[in-house]
């Protein structure tokens, strides 16, 4: 059953709660207008506040007081007046064509503009371009649609208030829906022990970089040109790590989209500035694209002596044979990588579509020794569950707010070294049986709340039992070493299924491939390490019989 939360007010008391939040951390990092609303607002009627918020949490910034109808506010127009008096908000505004557009139905546009049958039939976005060129000013909604019976409100704060959301959240994806979820039960977060001088942002700069970040991304989205993008980045702190990666991200996404277009020399130069995973194998890439393969593969010599992560050690190994070859060097010697063991299967299509991987998991499994189909889940979990203490360790950055799934800095290069200490007491359990009581008792008590590493609707005691009977924590120990490595890339790639046999305590990871599929890289970095580290691991290929 949906929960009700009693109090209509609800969405109100959460947005005085990140206001009130704001204030007592980050007052000295804001604009006179943001500290001017923070004072302001509070004074306001309840109504007229409570209809500011519904406004703000609603898609858009021009609304229909008809609209805007809730019973716990009353008089929307009795409401709005001192909204528009404070100048949050404006009354009968002027609104474009297109703004216009978003506030009528076809019949009103039809009976607006008196349109003729030629053009009351189409669509309405044909009728909008039928309309332009005749009608190119603004004005207010009553000047358009004088008799109908309504108003419309502009709200003129809206951009100061997800200000004030990226404030509190520190991101652009977490909404106001973040509390109502939390009210309803729906989402539950870890309560962590945080100073009142922990914040997500250290300094003006921080948030200004932010935001002009975001829009950068918003125009390259919306296909502007590059040039013009990357003239407007800001180079952001040294000291902010976080920033620093979300700037590189939007470089090297913009030198894949010149690389696409086969601009080698706009590519190569992002790429060769750029310190985003993934980075240096494409600038050696595009050296080789753009005839340059001798830079290429010094590049390349130097990368394989320190390469950043597991991937780019694959992708070099598979560069540098075609480079040597190119520039009439000796073939470098093949690297074998250890094997997993092969099954070949070929079965009956199944009556009903279905995936692969279940029609794999209901033929392989028997009453004494099941197959579940975990991919990620499983090794993800146990990990969370016996780290739990050492991810939601209360390091200064990594948590400001009470609704953090997981650490800010979870990515970051040196999440595991901020926290060596509690992680290596975490994975010393596997050198004993406390593992067991530590991911048994986490379960119990943690059931449910929001974790990186948590899978929470794919696993259940019983699985949770058959694993810790049938993996030897010495496999336990050596799979969440290689998370912890490169926490962004090595949380995916695992096998599909899992195939137990309880009576002898051993157990089997299985790849499943279907007729024309093949391993994908991460799946062959987990593949290579289990079988290089002895876990037991298959890759079973699937074929239809005729």
């Amino acid at each position: 059953m949906i929960k009700v939360l009693e109090n209509p007010f609800y969405y109100l008391e959460n947005f005085h709660q990140v206001l009130v939040w704001i204030g007592e951390r980050y007052d000295d990092l804001l604009t006179t207008d943001e500290r001017h609303f923070l004072s302001a607002f509070p004074t306001l009627p309840q109504p007229s506040r409570a209809l500011f918020a519904r406004m703000v949490m609603r898609k858009g910034t021009v609304f229909r007081a008809s609209k805007l109808v809730y019973a716990e506010i009353g008089s929307t127009h009795e409401a709005a007046r001192p909204l528009a008096e404070l100048g949050l908000i404006e009354d009968d505004p002027p609104l474009c064509l297109d703004e216009l557009f978003d506030l009528l139905q076809k019949t009103e546009i039809a009976k607006v503009f008196q349109l003729g049958a030629h053009v009351r039939h189409l669509r309405k976005a044909e009728q909008l371009e039928a309309l332009r060129e005749q009608y190119d000013d603004a004005h207010r909604f009553s000047a358009w649609y004088a008799n109908s019976g309504d108003h419309v409100y502009r709200n003129l704060t809206q951009a100061l208030c997800d200000r004030l959301r990226l404030i509190f959240f520190g991101n652009y994806h977490q909404d106001w829906t973040e509390f109502v979820l939390s009210d309803l039960g729906i989402y539950q977060y870890e309560k962590v022990a945080f100073s009142p001088a922990a914040r997500g942002f250290r300094s003006r700069r921080d948030i200004d970089d932010f935001l002009a970040i975001h829009r950068c991304h918003e125009r390259f989205a919306e296909g502007e040109a590059p040039a013009a993008i990357i003239a407007d980045l800001p180079p952001c702190a040294e000291d902010n790590e976080w920033l620093r990666s979300r700037r590189s991200k939007l470089v090297f996404a913009i030198a894949q989209h010149l690389e696409k277009l086969r601009d080698w020399p706009a590519a190569h130069a992002l790429y060769a500035d750029c310190d985003y995973p993934g980075a240096r194998a494409r600038t050696i890439r595009v050296l080789e694209k753009n005839a340059q393969p001798r830079e290429a593969f010094e590049l390349l010599q130097t990368a394989m002596q320190a390469p950043e992560s597991e991937a780019e050690r694959q992708q070099l190994l598979r560069m540098a044979p075609r480079l040597a070859r190119k520039l009439g060097h000796a073939k470098p010697p093949p690297v074998t990588p250890a094997q997993a063991t092969r099954i070949d299967l070929s079965l009956p299509p199944p009556a009903l579509e279905n995936y692969v991987e279940f029609v794999v998991r209901d033929h392989l499994s028997r009453d004494d020794a099941p197959v579940y189909y975990v991919e990620n889940s499983l090794m993800n979990s146990l990990f969370g569950l016996l780290c739990w203490d050492a991810v939601f360790s209360p390091i200064p950055g990594a948590f400001f707010h009470p609704y953090h799934r997981g650490p800010a800095d979870l990515h970051s290069a040196d999440f595991q070294r901020r926290r060596a200490l509690a992680f290596s007491a975490a994975l010393a359990q596997l050198d004993g049986e406390q593992y067991r009581a530590t991911i048994r008792a986490n379960y119990a008590a943690k059931y449910g709340i929001q974790s990186p590493f948590l899978y929470w609707e794919a696993i259940d005691e019983d699985l949770l039992d058959l694993a810790l009977d049938c993996i030897p924590p010495l496999h336990l120990k050596r799979a969440f070493e290689r998370i912890l490595l490169d926490i962004k890339s090595n949380r995916s790639g695992f096998p599909d299924l899992i195939q137990f046999w309880p009576a002898e305590r051993r157990y089997n990871m299985i790849e499943v491939k279907g007729p024309g599929d093949r391993l994908q890289d991460n799946q062959l970095r987990w593949i290579e390490y289990c079988a290089a580290h002895e876990m037991p691991v298959s890759v079973c290929y699937l074929q239809w019989a005729a």
